[in-house]
């Protein structure tokens, strides 16, 4: 390769890297944005995700804080939490918007329900966190009380806003990505790299590996890890499903073409 050939391939490369950092400026920017307006908030973002507990609890239901700062800090993390939710389609479509240029027309085309279908489904396992588990798993600690007995130690539960928040956050978290299973493995079966077939074959072993990650992911009681173990197994059925749908309409399409 000569010195004009290096050359000439410089201003490509060049105006890649520009446009990558433009997008994550704008990435970046959607995310600050959303902190800024959620930190205003961050109160009221607290109180709604503490419902589930008053609904175990009751109307008197209380959270402590044992730092000054500590409620402060928690009101941050409120705000970092729902800013990286509401900035997600937003980083989500400037990373699509940077590699659609590289990809064929019926790639883009095949490659962008999935961006739409991500958001929703961490969605749809933040619901489920929240209307579901939390409630159980709080009445569950609950239960664990002891109250004034002869003898006894009266044992009372007053959680801390941080670790409230953290228990709660950690928990939609694991199953935002658990309910991304089906999107990740239709995608890879819409690109050819599994098969239906071949998820079934391998079921038993998914059974375990869908238990494990449950027991890394939860906090350690069987409750938590079950509640995230099932809709996993759940999950993980309905993208064979989807799959086999897939190669179906691919069978179809291939069939139309050659006649």
């Amino acid at each position: 390769m000569t010195d004009a050939d290096i050359d000439a391939t410089k201003a490509p490369l060049l105006e890649h890297l520009m446009e990558l950092r433009e997008r994550l400026i704008r990435a970046l920017m959607a995310f600050l944005g959303a902190f800024i307006l959620a930190f205003f908030f961050a109160k009221d973002i607290y109180n709604l995700l503490v419902v589930p507990y008053t609904i175990a609890v009751g109307p008197d239901a209380t959270l402590i804080y044992t730092a000054p700062q500590e409620y402060f800090f928690t009101q941050i993390k409120v705000a970092m939490f729902a800013a990286a939710f509401v900035s997600c389609p937003i980083v989500f479509g400037q990373v699509y918007a940077f590699v659609a240029p590289g990809l064929y027309k019926h790639e883009r085309a095949a490659f962008r329900p999935y961006l739409f279908a991500t958001p929703i489904f961490f969605a749809l396992g933040a619901l489920v966190v929240y209307f579901l588990v939390m409630p159980n798993l709080l009445h569950f600690f609950i239960s664990m009380q002891q109250a004034n007995e002869p003898g006894k130690a009266r044992i009372e539960l007053l959680p801390r806003v941080s670790e409230y928040l953290s228990l709660i956050m950690t928990l939609v978290l694991a199953f935002g990505v658990v309910f991304q299973l089906p999107v990740v493995l239709t995608l890879l079966g819409q690109i050819g790299i599994v098969s239906s077939q071949f998820l079934a074959e391998k079921r038993r072993y998914a059974i375990v590996l869908v238990f494990i990650v449950a027991a890394v992911l939860t906090p350690p009681d069987v409750f938590s890890q079950l509640a995230l173990a099932i809709p996993g197994l759940l999950l993980y059925e309905a993208s064979i499903i989807s799959v086999r749908w897939i190669e179906k309409k691919r069978a179809q399409e291939q069939s139309t073409t050659t006649a």
